[in-house]
């Protein structure tokens, strides 16, 4: 049995990037601006003729409205939105889903789409199946519909690309760290699909292949819940742990996760083994190769 021992350094800091405007971060305290002109948003709070933050952050401002963005925080979720969730709760006529939010996500019986992609009224017998469909553990991806006056989400998966997850690996990040984009269901060249949640929830999973498209007098289709198990082969998995450790690597170093960054972080690690990329060391090399990249094409 091989042991890797390593002796403690000090780590080298990283030199800020040149031509980058420094972003305005801020603790809970500091003065943002003594301007009574500006609009008080989110995360902050007004003392006197000073505009102070609540929370630590990144400062923004929209026209004369600032507001603080906090680094680590629970998952505020907007109209269209797509995320990851999991289900907690078996209910009537609904399935009570976890999305990092502050309150459980909801998931109505009528915002989903049956098995045979039948699209007509709930009966009973379609309540008394729900745990069929979809049952307690089960991981699902969905888009949100609205939002309720509480602040808890309304959930719906009537689309051929949300449903019942399978085959895959799940990897938690800070919402903050999704960069909102027109996809979140990104397709690699490796073999491999990410669908980034904007709730911080990022699903890896292998490549499926396109399905037939269906003829006229042909009604039914396959859905997820009646496609039989894959396979995974042991490349796609490599291929998946490799795509996770990536997706861990940026989220620790605090790069945005989207389809480029996490492109180039793959690249750069294919030249260490995929146990190699739990090092730090090797961790603080590709952020720093994917913060170099990025900036040469800003």
């Amino acid at each position: 049995m091989s042991v890797d021992a390593r002796l403690p350094k000090r780590r080298k800091k990283i030199a800020s990037s040149v031509g980058i405007e420094s972003k305005h971060i801020v603790s809970p305290g500091d003065v943002i601006t003594e301007d009574t002109g500006y609009m008080r948003g989110h995360g902050t709070y007004i003392d006197g003729d000073k505009l102070i933050a609540s929370v630590a952050g990144v400062v923004e401002r929209v026209n004369k409205l600032i507001c603080v963005r906090p680094f680590k925080t629970r998952y505020n979720g907007e109209v269209g939105d797509v995320v990851v969730g999991r289900i907690t709760e078996v209910g009537q006529k609904r399935w009570k889903v976890e999305t990092f939010s502050k309150l459980d996500s909801v998931l109505l019986l009528s915002s989903v789409n049956l098995p045979g992609g039948e699209l007509r009224r709930r009966s009973a017998e379609d309540e008394l199946m729900m745990r069929h469909f979809l049952a307690e553990g089960d991981l699902i991806s969905a888009e949100v519909q609205s939002l309720y006056s509480d602040g808890s989400l309304s959930l719906h998966t009537r689309s051929l690309k949300y449903g019942k997850l399978r085959e895959g690996t799940l990897v938690q990040v800070p919402p903050s760290l999704v960069k909102r984009c027109k996809t979140h269901f990104l397709n690699f060249p490796c073999g491999a699909t990410v669908i980034l949640g904007n709730n911080g929830y990022v699903w890896i999973c292998p490549l499926e292949e396109e399905e037939p498209t269906l003829t006229d007098n042909q009604t039914d289709r396959i859905t997820a819940d009646e496609r039989p198990p894959q396979n995974i082969q042991v490349t796609d998995r490599e291929t998946i742990a490799r795509l996770g450790n990536c997706v861990v690597t940026l989220a620790d170093h605090g790069v945005t996760l989207f389809i480029t960054s996490l492109q180039y972080a793959y690249d750069a690690s294919l030249r260490h083994s995929v146990k190699e990329l739990l090092k730090p060391e090797i961790q603080e090399e590709i952020a720093e190769v994917v913060r170099q990249r990025l900036l040469q094409e800003a």
